[in-house]
Order: structure tokens, then sequence, then C-alpha cells
């Protein structure tokens, strides 16, 4: 039911101790608003819960397509209170940061955490991510001028 997101820890160019803690996700989102009892409505009434949920099922996805190109899924949170949801690693070295958020309000605050942990990476020992994306419940996917994809949980697929 429950499966851990081990933390990433790439060099950093700061002293910034990383959190190396697992974190714990719901494999199965679904099983939590079951347990809960929640219906469709709760979860709508309760927008705190339903973005936990909404977060796990994201995680679930990202590790289920990682998985087939040969990654891995991390999270990352340093002691300045710097996160990111998730990080996907390849095997090549290939990574790519992604926040979740499931409305449209939290995106520019999620880009910019996400472009703080660009600049934390140590380019000369970590190569510079892929991409940077916040993974949405919205209805549409573009690329905002600072480089982050913005994209909807329904546009991954293989």
């Amino acid at each position: 039911m429950i499966e851990d997101l081990p933390a990433w820890s790439p060099k950093l160019r700061s002293k910034t101790v990383i959190r190396t803690g697992d974190k714990r996700q719901f494999v199965d989102p679904s099983i939590a608003a079951a347990a809960l009892g929640a219906s469709p409505a709760d979860l709508i009434n309760d927008i705190s819960t339903f973005g936990l949920l909404f977060e796990s099922l994201c995680i679930r996805d990202l590790r289920v397509y990682a998985e087939k190109l040969g990654g891995s899924v991390c999270q990352y949170h340093d002691s300045s209170g710097l996160e990111a949801d998730a990080v996907i690693h390849l095997k090549n070295g290939n990574w790519g940061g992604v926040e979740t958020k499931l409305g449209g309000d939290m995106i520019d605050e999620a880009a910019e955490n996400l472009l703080k942990l660009k600049q934390k990476i140590d380019a000369d020992h970590v190569q510079e991510p892929g991409f940077l994306m916040v993974l949405t419940g919205l209805n549409y996917a573009y690329r905002r001028p600072d480089g982050v994809y913005v994209v909807p949980i329904g546009c991954l697929k293989d």
C-alpha cells in the first residue's frame, strides 16, 4: 500500500544539508480515499487532502514511466526548505525536476522552486536538467518563458 520515495542527493555548490530520509507515498491513492470514505465531493471540499492524493497519483505515474526508461524517481528536500516533489533520474545521468500542483494558483511558486533547485546543482558534477516540469490537474500544456513546462497529468503516456 505504501512505497518509499528515496531522497535524491546530487552534488551541490552550497553547503546546504540535504534531507536523506525517504518519503512515503501511496502506491495507489484511491486506497487512501476509500479508507477515508471520501467521495469526490468530499475531496473537492477538502482541497488539501485532495492535493496530497493528487501528488501520490502523479508520483505513481512518474515511477511507471521512469522505470520503463530504466530510471528512478526520487524526491528532494534540503534544510533551507527547498523541495521538489519528484526528481526523475536516468542511468546516463540525465535528470528532470517535477513539482505537482492540482490547480493553477501555485504554478508560479512551483516553477520558482524548480529554478532554484537547478541553480543549486553543481554543473561540474551533475548534468543540467533535461527538463523542469510542474505536473498539474489543468487542461492544457505549455512551456513558460522561463523554460519550465506546465503539463496536465493526462498528457503523460508512453
